[in-house]
């Protein structure tokens, strides 16, 4: 994940093995909105609650290669992205997944990224 997007996960408490879930079913074909560019929109529920009132997280996602979640939000804070914000997060997602592996760790050992290691047995 980004650090913005952890910065922000951890401000809303939002607990890292629903962001394991999210890419699971990611990868089983389970989508909110494929938004194009690699982009895709997944409804993560509250710890104590569905996920119809709970988070909506943007991933950049290159199939079982890379996902980096780049946006969250709270459904009651707002409905959606507009044109412009989709449009700025398909070309960093173009960017994100663009980036070789030695620029991957690069990012990480800088703290640009928070690597995220899921359990998906």
């Amino acid at each position: 994940m980004t650090r913005a997007f952890a910065r922000w996960r951890a401000k809303e408490g939002l607990p890292l093995e629903l962001l394991c879930r999210a890419v699971s079913e990611k990868e089983r074909g389970l989508v909110d909105a494929n938004l194009g560019g690699n982009v895709y929109k997944k409804r993560v529920g509250r710890s104590k609650g569905g996920k119809s009132g709970g988070y909506r997280t943007l991933i950049a996602i290159r199939f079982r290669e890379r996902a980096v979640f780049v946006f969250g939000f709270a459904k009651n804070e707002r409905e959606t992205i507009d044109r412009r914000e989709e449009q700025a997060l398909k070309a960093y997602a173009a960017h994100l997944l663009g980036l070789d592996a030695s620029e991957v760790v690069r990012a990480v050992e800088s703290g640009e990224w928070i690597r995220l290691r899921c359990d998906h047995a």
